[in-house]
């Protein structure tokens, strides 16, 4: 399934597997693992590792553009837009050696044309039992038993890298109107899912639901009033701290305290029932991510709340841009310290990001953004500025037996 919301015999995995969207890390499929031909139980098709080239226009760069091309075009039959379409240079610098993250790919061929993608997110943290994955197919290869044939090869995966918990993401788009649909609840208490084709694929191969993200667009224009107006608001109840902006690489002075504050990410978000590592960031982790962004050209807005008497960075947001000046940005981390909580901080930095983006990414018309169902204060904020709910994601967890 996908990451981030599918509707396919695939899965759209997480936000932490995919591609730069949910600021995943990532590795090229080890050399050493064979290509696949299936063509018994299930329709023909053949599993092969993803080269992943030094650049783009390197002689062996074929199947990774080809994988490009296909994403792009399952994230267009699953959201029926272009708001996740990314280019190959930007996606190549996070299918690079990372030591943060082992990722495992490949690409599926029927016939002579490359139909799908498969990945499996190794994470370096010491103790980790989890493994991330996706597996996406075009809508004309479901049904045929390619989807389920392929888990076996990510549980395989899993299995030999000593982790016993499957985690996925997928969207489940809504029903046309009237259509009769049963639904699944998240554990949670907040939010639910048509119970679709990804979630009976789920269901079918032992996966449990245990959160529900809900992805929301925001058009900027008509917006901005209100978010000029909420900014001032804000203002009024975070005294003791200030407003700091940049773009990637972060300056030196915030480096340490902005790195700390990328790894509680990791602890502070809500989880719900999911295996969550705890990671550590420090300055050279800080700065392979910053360099992923800057390989691929593209403007990452930082906009963080510095606490004024110790000068650490103690909130921030982070705005993105898309695959040209005209496509949809997206909003990546946003998180508001534990202890620096009930200032409007959160408010403060998403209104000061949506204006400076206005300047930085005029032509750009709006951003998308995901949120847990229960992260109840972020969704209120959104929701005031003029998120809409777009869909609703699924997040998914097998523990091995």
């Amino acid at each position: 399934m996908r990451a981030k919301p599918n509707g396919t015999d695939a899965v759209r995995s997480s936000p932490r597997v995919d591609d730069p969207l949910g600021g995943c890390d990532t590795v090229a499929a080890p050399d050493h693992t064979p290509s696949r031909k299936k063509t018994m139980t299930t329709a023909p098709y053949e599993l092969r590792p993803l080269t992943v080239p030094a650049s783009v226009d390197a002689p062996d760069a074929a199947d990774f553009l080809a994988m490009v091309d296909v994403r792009n075009e399952i994230y267009r039959e699953i959201s029926d837009n272009d708001d996740e379409a990314a280019t190959a240079a930007q996606l190549l610098p996070h299918f690079q050696e990372n030591p943060d993250n082992d990722k495992r790919s490949w690409i599926v061929i029927v016939g002579d044309d490359v139909v799908g993608r498969v990945i499996v997110d190794i994470p370096a943290e010491e103790g980790s039992q989890v493994a991330y994955w996706i597996i996406e197919l075009l809508e004309r290869v479901q049904g045929r038993g390619i989807g389920s044939e392929l888990l076996g090869v990510v549980e395989d995966t899993a299995r030999k890298a000593g982790r016993t918990v499957l985690e996925s993401w997928a969207e489940h788009p809504e029903p046309h109107p009237g259509a009769p649909t049963e639904r699944l609840a998240a554990p949670t208490g907040f939010g639910t899912i048509p119970l679709d084709r990804p979630a009976r694929y789920y269901r079918r191969h032992g996966h449990t639901l245990e959160q529900v993200d809900r992805k929301s667009i925001l058009e900027i224009e008509p917006s901005l009033s209100t978010v000029t107006a909420m900014q001032a608001e804000a203002l009024v109840h975070a005294a003791g701290y200030r407003v700091e902006q940049w773009t990637l690489p972060v300056p030196d002075r915030y480096r340490e305290s902005f790195a700390w504050a990328k790894s509680r990410m990791s602890t502070d978000a809500p989880a719900a029932g999911l295996e969550v590592d705890e990671e550590v960031w420090d300055l050279e982790r800080l700065g392979r991510h910053e360099a992923r962004y800057l390989e691929a050209g593209q403007t990452v807005l930082v906009t963080a709340a510095v606490h004024e008497a110790s000068g650490h960075v103690v909130a921030f947001n982070e705005l993105c841009s898309g695959a040209d000046p005209t496509a949809t940005s997206q909003q990546m981390d946003t998180l508001v310290l534990r202890e620096h909580r009930g200032h409007r901080l959160g408010q403060l930095i998403k209104c000061a990001g949506i204006l400076r983006w206005r300047e930085i990414a005029p032509q750009s018309p709006r951003i998308i953004t995901w949120n847990a169902e229960e992260n109840r204060p972020m969704l209120s904020i959104n929701e005031a500025i003029g998120f809409a709910p777009a869909a609703y994601i699924g997040a998914w967890k097998k523990v091995l037996g």
